[in-house]
């Protein structure tokens, strides 16, 4: 997203904070790069919590979000499941990526879910976030066609391509109805 910000694919649009829920991940050394807020809740970077669970402190989580004040908070290799309460606190202001065209294949491992259930057009999705997983409204989508000689990781690879291109031409659209 940051790559895209620079490149004006948000439109008018900026980030002003990143958020992980994994200490030494990636984004947040880019985060660094590119001179933006970064966070890493404490609560998050223990081992002492399962990748599905409510264990971490998500009052945490809403108070730092709360200070930035965003428009809008991009979910997008987050791997949690957000309580309603999290949810509530940011009512309409929250979207997620998600790697298929839901409704279809919801949840965990969604490519590989869509690969083995042997479907031809698989994609990606950008929704609003409801209290049940992956089943707010859809925003938009974008397909990905699985050819023969296509492998689960070339699969793979298309479907994070398209991610991609839909999430920043989403935000962009989106920021219009902000300013």
């Amino acid at each position: 997203m940051l790559e895209a910000e620079n490149s004006g694919l948000l439109g008018t649009a900026s980030i002003v904070c990143i958020l992980s829920d994994v200490k030494d991940s990636g984004i947040l050394k880019i985060a660094k790069e590119f001179g933006v807020r970064s966070h890493c809740p404490g609560s998050l970077a223990s081992n002492n919590y399962s990748s599905n669970s409510h264990e971490f402190n998500e009052d945490e989580w809403i108070d730092i979000i709360s200070k930035e004040k965003p428009d809008l908070i991009v979910l997008a290799g987050f791997m949690k499941v957000l309580s309603t309460q999290f949810i509530n606190s940011f009512d309409g202001k929250i979207i997620n990526l998600h790697p298929s065209l839901l409704p279809s294949f919801r949840g965990l491992d969604a490519i590989k879910q869509a690969w083995d259930a042997g479907v031809k057009i698989t994609g990606c999705t950008v929704h609003w976030v409801s209290p049940v997983l992956d089943s707010g409204e859809i925003i938009a989508q974008s397909p990905v066609r699985i050819m023969p000689g296509d492998t689960l990781e070339s699969v793979s690879a298309k479907v994070h391509a398209a991610e991609h291109m839909l999430l920043p031409s989403v935000i962009a659209q989106l920021a219009m109805h902000f300013n």
